[in-house]
């Protein structure tokens, strides 16, 4: 859904998220995350560059960088991929000047079947993401909108119109 966003909007770029996770095969440091030791990444929360940070999983800490934000205008926004107590956090700081989209499946029963048809993690891994998906339903009243994602390109249509909206201008 990330891509389709940045394709629809002129100016618009992805945040570069942190995290304490180990790079996976073919992820590169600077384009698909900042891969930071537990060190690195309580140094930058400390120091109060991180706008929004959580243990998402077991050891595995994400956050985005203040800079990431600060850089973004209704000409240039910049999409955030994060967790549900990031995204309430980003809320809280930046009030209307962001726009807070929960996107979920429609059942927990369908998103187990595509977190298990995705085939990357082990069963513990897995067992963990679903607790954590079930955990983040909780969240969905805190967004400013929620879209259920049944059919993907539904999903991205409304997510775009939600956009353009916000931004007050049109897609391309």
């Amino acid at each position: 859904m990330a891509s389709r966003l940045l394709q629809a909007f002129d100016g618009m770029r992805f945040s570069i998220s942190a995290t304490t996770r180990k790079p996976r095969q073919n992820e590169v440091d600077g384009v698909h995350y900042h891969f930071l030791s537990q060190e690195q990444f309580d140094r930058e929360q400390l120091a109060g560059r991180l706008v929004e940070y959580e243990e998402v999983y077991p050891g595995c800490n994400y956050g985005t960088f203040v800079s990431e934000v600060e850089r973004s205008s209704k000409n240039e926004p910049v999409l955030l991929d994060i967790d549900v107590k990031g995204a309430a956090n980003v809320k809280r700081i930046y009030d209307n000047l962001a726009l807070v989209i929960f996107v979920r499946a429609p059942s927990i029963q369908v998103l187990e079947e595509r977190l298990r048809n995705r085939k990357t993690e082990s069963e513990e891994v897995f067992q963990v993401r679903l607790e954590r998906a079930k955990m983040e339903l909780t969240f969905e009243d805190r967004f400013d909108h929620k879209i259920v994602n049944d059919v993907l390109d539904d999903a991205v249509e409304e997510t775009i119109q939600l956009v353009a909206n916000f931004l007050g201008r049109k897609t391309g």
